[in-house]
């Protein structure tokens, strides 16, 4: 049943016989104030605050507040949203509850009224839903305005400074006169865009729908479309305006579009909407033109955080989380308070004027009446270097960026003082209405014979050290001891680690003028100095060639830094840790020596090694070490994990990798974060140097027969890789402690519970797969959108409780690359001869070609698949696997590169397994199987797959993924 209630019920004078209803009501629970109450409520369903509204008055009241009933209709919407009048509705509606044959909901029903409550907190929410804001125009704003400016004017007086109002940029932009609700609705009425409000997923409205909901909303905090992807949604709103000169400047333009982050929003919203307190992502610049209504904008200097707005920086992956009161409610409840002095910087946008935001400023807006704008944020060179800080490892210096001199808990005057000298006077921003800083500091009080007194606290003037937004400064406060590439990465981040390292290689390649900018971003964000001085040893010490300048920045996206030195690839393995990349270079090595040993024809498609050994610091110095993986080198000798391997020939090969693998799928994130962190010891190998480019360079200029041709070349090298022997695991105690299981004399393992036989390399793969699964809902939650959350709560019951119980049906045991990816497949070309007509090698072209992209000297007319790199990610497994990175990255989801490939794998994926009476056989189906090893990979496997099938977004299913994605594998029998 619904009931409307009157608001002015809820808050109606405490009268002198009434009895407050509040204790009564509420029993134990009216000790906590109501916005801990209604702040409760909103983690309960819907269904459960409409049974709590039953309980007493007072939760009757609380029970059906509308922002109440906003909060859990955004929290459980699809990703399409209709408004149905109230917010109560729209989320009865969602859930199809429905009155029309209720005959006692179609009778009008009287407001309730509650004698005998009142809440200063519902009066003051109720109030912001209802206030206008007709007084609000702020006309004397202290925003410089600007009309008719200069690219040059802009540069040396705004950018990377201070805030500007620009006006006639927008002028001849067909968007001035067509851009507002009215328009837009005759043209975009059954678009959807996405809404500002924060949820677990993105929700959508079309606009007719969002436009209706404007005129009738009495929200709070209204709902407002900010969509960044608008140009895909409506193209023909990309063509109704233009960016400025002054903007044009964007070093994020190198990238693809699907690569770079979002950086253009088309903004609409009513009055009492708009943005709260906020530094943009990555410390990014903005400009926003406002094409109808008129907002309100409040500014402050970087490091000048507002009153009421609190800054978190994750101390692990250094993730920012702002926490801030709505627009409205900071200008209604917070600038009251504030004294003139400390009052931010203010300005009213009125339609057709554009205002500059500048890197790490501070801002708020608030849509005075119903606005319509579009807005881009960009990197130039005024702000490259503090996109490329942001980007760094650590939370310290991510805190002193948006918190100044207030995020440092163990503040030194001193440091400091000292850092601050060679700093003249910051971005001037101490005459834009700052107020002197005081902080209060724990520091010894000296006594007049020189000795100190402990614990004196006393206030330290730090006018004469005003914070500065100095790249130089701010950098002091980076953690020395972290590293971009054994760090956690932030999900704050404006790109992943991967784009990161494509952007600054392809800055470096494309923008030669900037070079200088360039590589100090680089060793800002990815240490870029301190690993190419250890290169530099690594040459020396095996007399190769320096890196030219044009190669001074690591190669590629992989998660090591990987150098081209003369016709040498030389890679520095840093990834997870020192253990994980001993294991990983000593499974390679073992590797390569199993190809020769059975003279695999792989071994002609992979780069040959040319030497290998250990990089380590001592007494400040960087020093070189042979080894070649056999034995245990003297500078990790006394490495404790080495113990019990330390006899075998490759004591950090594949049987110890085993082991180590299953310990590192039972560790915690911290346990993972130590691991990875610390180290001055790193393991290389230099391989040759191929000619020609890797696929992710020239994937979108091949034909498609070229593309047919990798994918039956994948086939073919799967198939000789999955061939090679693994060296048999004979240590029969291996996880003995972890486990309770027997082994045979044949080096079976047996489980005592259902008495199953299993080859015990199957075991261990098995039992890393089953610690995978404990914390599987944890990391598909954290990983978040686009995989949708109905999915995340059913995953338990889709994955089998124990892989171990489970009919397999493998064939065998097998090698796994586990990383075959776009850039990790070398292509060369070749050339068709006109006279012959057929296809013939062309060796001048080839050597024309450098791995790191530079241009062809003649045009290419195809190109052939030769090497597959990085076998630094080796391990043992189900060889179907392999079939994953393939299929979602390098073939992108397409079923006919799929079945090429089959076509030249032809080895069977299933056999009859040999535990025939185990409680299920579904791993024998291959799409069941390789779904559950996309759920448990280490990597965001899930994120591919719906980024690239975005329908499945609405899956209700994990089934109905499994048959869409890997459907076509259960034909496939495979005969050699």
């Amino acid at each position: 049943m619904e009931v409307e209630v009157n608001p002015q019920s809820q808050i109606q004078p405490m009268e002198v016989e009434q009895i407050d209803r509040r204790p009564a009501a509420l029993g134990d629970l009216r000790i906590l104030p109501d916005e801990i109450l209604c702040a409760i409520l909103t983690y309960l369903t819907p269904r459960d605050v409409a049974r709590l509204s039953c309980v007493s008055s007072v939760m009757y009241i609380l029970c059906n507040e509308e922002p109440l009933w906003m909060s859990l209709c955004i929290d459980n919407a699809d990703r399409q949203l209709q408004y149905k009048g109230s917010w109560k509705r729209t989320a009865l509606d969602q859930l199809n509850v429905t009155f029309e044959n209720n005959e006692f909901c179609q009778k009008p029903q009287k407001p309730l009224h509650f004698n005998g409550f009142n809440s200063m907190f519902l009066y003051c929410r109720l109030y912001r839903c209802y206030t206008s804001l007709n007084g609000f125009y702020y006309d004397t704003g202290n925003v410089e305005r600007e009309k008719n400016l200069s690219i040059e004017e802009f540069r040396d007086k705004y950018d990377g400074q201070k805030p500007v109002l620009i006006g006639g940029l927008a002028d001849t932009w067909p968007a001035r006169t067509t851009w507002t609700p009215e328009e837009l609705l005759k043209k975009y009425g059954d678009t959807a865009f996405k809404l500002s409000q924060r949820s677990r997923h993105k929700i959508k409205m079309k606009l007719k729908d969002y436009v209706s909901y404007m005129k009738v909303q009495h929200d709070e905090d209204p709902l407002y479309i900010f969509d960044e992807k608008f140009g895909e949604a409506a193209p023909e709103l990309l063509k109704d305006y233009s960016i400025p000169n002054m903007f044009k400047e964007d070093f994020f333009d190198v990238l693809d579009r699907d690569q770079r982050p979002p950086f253009r929003w088309l903004i609409m919203g009513p009055e009492r909407s708009g943005a709260s307190w906020h530094v943009d992502p990555a410390l990014t610049s903005a400009w926003n033109t406002l094409l109808c209504g008129r907002k309100r904008w409040a500014l402050y200097p970087p490091g000048r955080v507002p009153l009421g707005v609190t800054v978190h920086v994750n101390e692990e992956d250094g993730d920012v989380n702002i926490e801030s009161p709505s627009s409205l409610q900071w200008w209604l409840d917070f600038y009251p308070l504030l004294p003139e002095e400390d009052k931010p910087i203010e300005c009213t946008q009125l339609p057709g004027e554009t205002i500059f935001v500048p890197s790490g400023w501070w801002h708020c807006v608030l849509n005075l009446e119903t606005t319509v704008a579009v807005t881009q944020n960009f990197v130039n060179s005024k702000n490259f270097e503090f996109v490329c800080l942001d980007m760094a490892p650590g939370y310290r210096h991510k805190g002193v960026c948006r918190a100044g001199l207030l995020a440092l808990d163990d503040i030194s005057i001193e440091d400091v003082r000292k850092n601050m000298l060679f700093l003249e006077s910051g971005l001037g921003c101490s005459d834009l209405s700052r107020k002197d800083k005081r902080i209060r500091v724990h520091q010894p009080e000296v006594s007049e014979n020189g000795s100190t007194r402990d614990g004196v606290s006393k206030c330290i003037d730090l006018t004469e050290m005003e914070f500065s937004y100095d790249i130089n400064f701010l950098a002091m406060f980076l953690d020395k001891e972290q590293d971009h590439y054994t760090s956690l990465w932030s999900s704050s981040n404006s790109i992943g680690q991967r784009e990161m390292r494509e952007w600054l290689s392809k800055l470096w390649v494309g923008k030669p003028e900037n070079r200088d900018l360039v590589w100090k971003g680089a060793c800002l964000a990815l240490n870029a100095d301190r690993w190419y001085t250890h290169v530099t040893e690594i040459c020396n010490f095996h007399g190769l060639p320096l890196p030219t300048d044009d190669e001074r920045l690591p190669v590629g996206t992989g998660s090591n830094p990987v150098y081209l030195a003369g016709d040498n690839v030389i890679k520095i393995l840093v990834e997870e840790g020192l253990e994980a990349c001993l294991h990983s270079l000593g499974t390679e090595l073992e590797f390569y020596s199993s190809l020769q040993k059975i003279n695999s024809p792989l071994r002609d498609h992979i780069p040959s090694v040319l030497a290998s050994g250990i990089l380590y610091m001592e007494n400040g110095l960087c020093k070189v070490q042979y080894w070649d993986g056999k034995g245990v080198p003297e500078v990790i000798a006394n490495f404790t994990p080495l113990v019990e391997h330390e006899q075998a020939d490759y004591p950090f090969g594949l049987q110890s990798k085993r082991q180590f693998d299953y310990r590192k799928a039972g560790m915690s994130l911290p346990e993972l974060v130590k691991a990875c962190s610390g180290t001055t010891i790193w393991p290389y190998v230099i391989t040759q140097r191929c000619k020609g480019k890797i696929y992710a360079q020239i994937r979108d200029s091949m034909s498609w027969k070229d593309t047919l041709n990798l994918a039956s070349f994948l086939g073919e090298q799967m198939r000789n890789l999955h061939l090679v022997p693994c060296p048999a695991l004979n240590d029969s105690t291996l996880l003995e402690t972890q486990q309770k299981a027997v082994s045979d004399a044949n080096g079976n393992i047996k489980n005592d519970e259902d008495k199953v036989w299993a080859p015990a390399e199957w075991n261990i793969f098995l039992r890393t797969l089953n610690r995978k699964k404990k914390d599987v809902c944890d990391r598909l939650t954290k990983w978040g959108d686009p995989i949708p959350r109905e999915l995340i709560e059913k995953v338990e019951e889709y994955i089998p409780d124990d892989l171990l119980k489970v009919d397999m049906g493998v064939r065998s045991c097998t090698w796994i690359h586990s990383d075959i990816m776009d850039d990790n497949i070398h292509m060369e070309p070749f050339s068709l001869t006109s006279h012959s007509g057929g296809a013939n090698d062309n060796p001048e072209l080839i050597d024309n070609v450098s791995a790191n992209g530079s241009d062809l000297s003649e045009p290419i007319h195809a190109w052939r698949p030769t090497h597959i790199l990085d076998f630094s990610g080796l391990s043992v497994g189900d060889p179907i696997l392999d079939l994953i990175p393939i299929y979602l990255d390098i073939f992108r989801g397409d079923p006919l590169l799929l079945k090429q490939f089959l076509d030249s794998y032809k080895l069977p994926f299933v056999k009859t397994g040999v535990n025939s009476s185990a409680k299920s056989n579904g791993f024998q189906r291959l799409s069941y199987r390789v779904m559950c090893y996309c759920i448990l990979h280490d990597e965001n496997i899930l994120g591919a797959i719906f980024g690239t099938w975005k329908k499945l977004r609405l899956a209700k299913s994990w089934e109905e993924v499994e048959e869409a994605v890997w459907g076509d594998l259960n034909s496939y029998t495979g005969s050699c």
